[in-house]
């Protein structure tokens, strides 16, 4: 796993072969934070990374400025090594939260978040309801930029705050603006 750009750019993590996460490519990873650098400052924001898997986009959230991230993670192997990379950063600025990312939802602060970012398993049953929680949830500050991850055989374009849909290989993200 690589940190791409910021205060941690550059920085290389070694992810055990063990585990069943799919990390966000680089190249996907680059391409949509450059959509994103677009639409909104990354200084001071407050993220969620729902799914956080190998913790990559946490990590990259961090180091391109956000304030506070939040990181739920359920796999107990995935999210000890999130808090160990947190440590190796020496960050105090990540929440790590092992749980259910759906019953994190139910209680997550109401328009706590200027970017919510969410990789849930393609395999998923529940993988449509996502874009929906999230948005009805009311987790998303005005302004706020909601980004899904997702196999190109979903399609979001309908629902309310939908911004734009980029694809970077077999990797699709929809992103939502609440204005």
């Amino acid at each position: 796993m690589r940190i791409i750009s910021g205060i941690y750019g550059r920085r290389r993590f070694e992810v055990p072969a063990s585990f069943s996460a799919r990390p966000t490519t680089d190249f996907a990873k680059e391409n949509l934070f450059n959509v994103i650098n677009n639409l909104m400052d990354f200084e001071g924001a407050d993220a969620l990374d729902l799914f956080a898997g190998t913790g990559s986009i946490s990590f990259e959230l961090l180091s391109r400025g956000c304030r506070r991230v939040t990181a739920v993670e359920k796999n107990a192997a995935h999210a000890s090594f999130i808090a160990k990379v947190a440590r190796e950063l020496k960050t105090d600025a990540l929440d790590l939260v092992r749980g259910d990312v759906f019953r994190y939802l139910k209680s997550a602060p109401k328009e706590g978040f200027d970017i919510i970012f969410a990789d849930p398993p393609y395999s998923l049953p529940e993988l449509p309801e996502v874009p929906t929680r999230v948005l009805e949830g009311g987790l998303l500050r005005v302004d706020g930029v909601f980004i899904m991850e997702h196999s190109k055989a979903n399609d979001f374009s309908a629902l309310p705050y939908f911004h734009q849909h980029r694809a970077y290989g077999s990797v699709n993200f929809s992103i939502f603006r609440r204005t």
